[in-house]
């Protein structure tokens, strides 16, 4: 049998001219890490009004520099030299932090409420259809592949599991190799969940689930279990969601069955978008009106915020969703 090359690195097969030429062109990370103090003298010397720098230094021991200067991008005047604008202070970057941070806490808590309400329904719904064991029947699954990435997946989130109703159960069952749909699946990651429910291939069930939340087909239900499973990420690893792009954006139909908003001219990436899905969910729960009054508080507390940074229209909350 003839002896097979170890595979070579891309620029190992170019010419020794072209190498030297590629290796020229490589740009090296030279800057060093800096105290919060040398942190705070970069800040002033590029027009960053720090009023009180005591104050400033003991929140950059808690709030890490690079985490924080997100914050700072609205107010420079040049996005190279990273020069400020005339009277752009750190205070406004603190509460422009502190939104953002309320504003997680708001997605979040109606997420919670999201996925609790459609784990149930789901569970529910395909049980009395399919059986307790519906989600490791490969006949009921569109892509066999997906099947076995989501069984995986579940397999991995048992295992890891120390909930005593799996502990008992193992102890009492020996068969099937996984437990009932509504002991298992409430174990499945929000993302988990949202991927049995892609590749159901009962698509008059997956309809009727979506009906419940006065969503016109499966498809519209798949997409914004897409995007809330993006935002639910964003949120839960404390990453920035005020000015974010967000992707796999929702699919904003022109028209719904319950209140919805005018979509012309909307960027579905978004955060405005995906608060609006989020509010007419919830509507369709009981418990939309809660949450967009949190959301309007929320936006009247910090004025020094732009929502059209966040995709906000102009008269958004004119708009019978919002009402």
């Amino acid at each position: 049998m003839q002896q097979q090359n170890p595979p070579r690195f891309p620029f190992e097969q170019r010419t020794r001219a072209g190498l030297l030429l590629f290796m020229s062109t490589l740009r090296l990370y030279t800057k060093q890490a800096l105290s919060i103090s040398e942190q705070i003298e970069l800040l002033k010397s590029r027009g960053l009004n720090i009023a009180d720098s005591s104050k400033a230094a003991k929140f950059l021991g808690e709030v890490s520099y690079f985490r924080f200067v997100q914050y700072l991008r609205p107010m420079e005047a040049d996005k190279t030299t990273h020069q400020f604008k005339p009277n752009s202070r750190f205070e406004d970057a603190v509460a422009l932090y502190n939104f953002d941070i309320e504003l997680r806490d708001l997605m979040f808590k109606a997420v919670q409420r999201l996925e609790i309400a459609l784990r149930t329904k789901i569970i529910q719904e395909f049980s009395l259809a399919h059986g307790p064991f519906w989600f490791f029947d490969t006949s009921l699954a569109d892509d066999e592949h997906k099947f076995i990435e989501n069984m995986n997946s579940i397999d991995r989130e048992l295992q890891r599991s120390k909930e005593d109703f799996i502990k008992e159960h193992r102890r009492n069952y020996d068969k099937p190799i996984f437990p009932p749909a509504w002991k298992t699946l409430e174990l499945a990651s929000f993302g988990t969940l949202s991927k049995l429910y892609y590749n159901f291939s009962d698509k008059k069930l997956k309809k009727r689930v979506a009906r419940q939340f006065n969503l016109p087909q499966h498809e519209v239900l798949e997409s914004w279990m897409r995007s809330v499973t993006v935002l639910r990420n964003c949120c839960a690893h404390h990453s920035r969601l005020w000015n974010r792009y967000l992707s796999n954006a929702p699919q904003m139909n022109a028209s719904l069955r319950g209140a919805w908003v005018n979509i012309e001219g909307v960027d579905a990436n978004k955060v405005y978008a995906i608060a609006c899905c989020i509010a007419y969910w919830l509507d369709s729960m009981g418990y939309g009106l809660g949450f967009k009054n949190e959301l309007k508080s929320l936006l009247v507390s910090y004025p020094q915020v732009d929502p059209a940074a966040m995709g906000f229209p102009e008269n958004w909350i004119s708009e019978s969703l919002w009402r």
